[in-house]
C-alpha cells in the first residue's frame, strides 16, 4: 500500500509539473490532396450539408407513414354525482360508475396527394444529394486557391527577400563607386531610394500570409494554434500548366447551379400535382373497438298502475363490447376556387425556373469560356515570364561583373592612399 501511495503521488507531480511547462505550438505538414482530405472531413459546411441528406431522408419516411395504418386508444372513467330522474316517483337512468376503452383503427387505402408527396420528397432528396455534392466541389475548388495562394505570398515573401538583398548590394556597391569618386551621388541615393521602397511591399506581403493562414486554418477546421507547413512550390504546378496542351471542354450539363434548377422543376411539377390532387376523392377504412362498463342497477318494476312504486333495485357492474368497421369516402365538392388559383401559380414558377435555367446555361456558358480564355493568355504570359526572367538574370550577372571589375580596377591601393595623403 505504501509503494502504491508513493507511485500515485508521484504521478500526480509529474502531470501537475507538466501542466505548468509551456505546451509547444503543435505543427503540421500537408501537400494539397492531404488538405482537400481535412476538408471534406471536418470542414462544418461539408458535415451541414450531409446531415441535410438524412434529415430529407426522414422526412420522406414521415410522407410513407400516411400509408401505413393508424391505430388510437382512449379511456375513460366517470363518476355520476347527480344522476338524471325520469319522474317524481325517484326513478333515475344512468349509472354511479362508467369506464370506457375504446380502440380506433384508419387504414387509408387511396390517398392521391400522399402519393404526389413522395414524389416531391424523392425531388427534395435529389436536391440534397446535389447540393453536397456541390459543397464538396466549392470546398475542393477553396482549398486548391488557398493553397495555391499561400505558395503563391510565400514565394512573392522570399522573391522580394532576395532583391532586398540585391537592393542592398546595389547599395553599397554605388557607395563604394560614389566614394571612389566613379559614380554620381544621384545613383546612391537612387538605389537608397529604391531599398527604402521595398520594404512597405514585404510587410504586406508578410500580413497577407497571416491573413492567407488564417483562411486556410478556417477551411480545414484547425485550431489558430496549429502551424501548417505547405509542402511544394509553383514552379512544380507552374510546368504542368505551361507544357499542357490539353482540350478545355465548354460543357456544362455537369454544372451544379444548372442541376438544382432542374430538381427545383421536378419539386415544382410535384407539387402541382399535389395540388391536383386535392381534387381527387380519398378512400380510407376504419374500425372501433370499445369496452363499456358501469354499476347501472336492476330494477324490478311491478305493477305500474295505479301510482305503485319501484319494488326494489341491486346494482352490479354491467360491460358491453361493442365493434363496428367501415369504409369511408372523402369527395372534395367546392373549395372556393382555391385549388386552381394554387395550380395557376404552380404553372407560373415553372415558367419562371425554366426561363432562368436558359439564362443561366448561357451565362455560365459564357463564364467557362472567358475562364478557357483567360488560363490560356496566363499560360502564353508565364512563358514570356520566363523568358524574360532568365534574360533579367544573364544582365544582372553582366551589370554586377562589369561593376565589380570597374571596383578592383580602379580602386586605389592603400600604399596609394597614404602618398595621396
Amino acid at each position: 500500500m505504501k509503494r502504491v501511495f508513493l507511485a500515485a503521488l508521484a504521478s500526480c507531480a509529474a502531470a501537475v509539473l507538466g501542466a505548468q511547462e509551456p505546451t509547444q505550438p503543435q505543427t503540421i505538414t500537408l501537400t494539397l490532396d492531404q488538405a482537400i482530405e481535412i476538408a471534406l472531413n471536418e470542414n462544418p459546411t461539408i458535415r451541414i450539408a450531409d446531415m441535410e441528406i438524412e434529415r430529407q431522408d426522414y422526412v420522406r419516411k414521415e410522407t410513407v407513414g400516411n400509408l401505413l395504418p393508424s391505430l388510437s386508444g382512449s379511456g375513460q372513467y366517470s363518476y355520476a354525482i347527480i344522476k338524471q330522474k325520469m319522474s317524481k316517483s325517484g326513478l333515475s337512468f344512468g349509472a354511479d360508475n362508467t369506464v370506457t376503452v375504446a380502440a380506433n383503427l384508419n387504414v387509408p387505402l387511396f390517398v392521391p396527394s400522399v402519393y404526389a408527396s413522395l414524389k416531391l420528397n424523392d425531388a427534395q432528396i435529389a436536391e440534397a444529394v446535389e447540393s453536397a455534392r456541390s459543397s464538396r466541389v466549392n470546398m475542393v475548388n477553396e482549398v486548391r486557391k488557398a493553397y495555391y495562394n499561400m505558395l503563391l505570398l510565400q514565394e512573392s515573401l522570399d522573391v522580394l527577400r532576395e532583391s532586398e538583398k540585391i537592393m542592398q548590394e546595389t547599395v553599397d556597391n554605388t557607395r563604394m563607386m560614389y566614394e571612389a569618386e566613379l559614380g554620381s551621388e544621384y545613383d546612391y541615393i537612387t538605389a537608397q531610394s529604391n531599398l527604402s521602397a521595398i520594404m512597405p511591399n514585404i510587410i504586406q506581403t508578410e500580413g497577407s500570409i497571416e491573413v492567407a493562414d488564417l483562411y486556410m486554418h478556417m477551411l480545414l477546421s484547425l485550431p489558430n494554434d496549429v502551424e501548417i507547413t505547405f509542402v511544394g512550390d509553383l514552379d512544380y504546378y507552374s510546368e504542368d500548366i505551361v507544357n499542357s496542351t490539353g482540350y478545355y471542354s465548354t460543357d456544362v450539363s455537369n454544372n451544379s447551379d444548372l442541376k438544382l434548377l432542374d430538381i427545383q422543376e421536378r419539386m415544382l411539377e410535384a407539387q402541382l400535382k399535389m395540388t391536383n390532387a386535392q381534387r381527387i376523392p380519398t378512400v380510407s377504412a376504419f374500425g372501433s373497438l370499445s369496452l363499456y362498463g358501469n354499476d347501472m342497477p336492476e330494477i324490478n318494476f311491478g305493477d305500474l298502475g295505479g301510482g305503485s312504486q319501484v319494488a326494489g333495485s341491486s346494482k352490479q357492474f354491467w360491460w358491453q363490447y361493442p365493434a363496428s368497421v367501415g369504409v369511408s369516402i372523402s369527395i372534395p365538392i367546392f373549395s372556393g376556387n382555391k385549388i386552381n388559383n394554387q395550380a395557376k401559380q404552380a404553372k407560373i414558377a415553372i415558367d419562371q425556373l425554366k426561363m432562368q435555367r436558359e439564362y443561366m446555361e448561357e451565362s455560365t456558358g459564357m463564364q467557362v469560356r472567358t475562364a478557357i480564355s483567360n488560363l490560356v493568355t496566363a499560360r502564353s504570359k508565364m512563358k514570356a515570364n520566363e523568358t524574360a526572367m532568365a534574360q533579367a538574370r544573364k544582365a544582372y550577372d553582366i551589370m554586377n561583373a562589369r561593376y565589380t571589375g570597374c571596383l578592383l580596377y580602379t580602386s586605389p591601393s592603400p600604399r596609394d592612399r597614404t602618398r595621396s595623403r
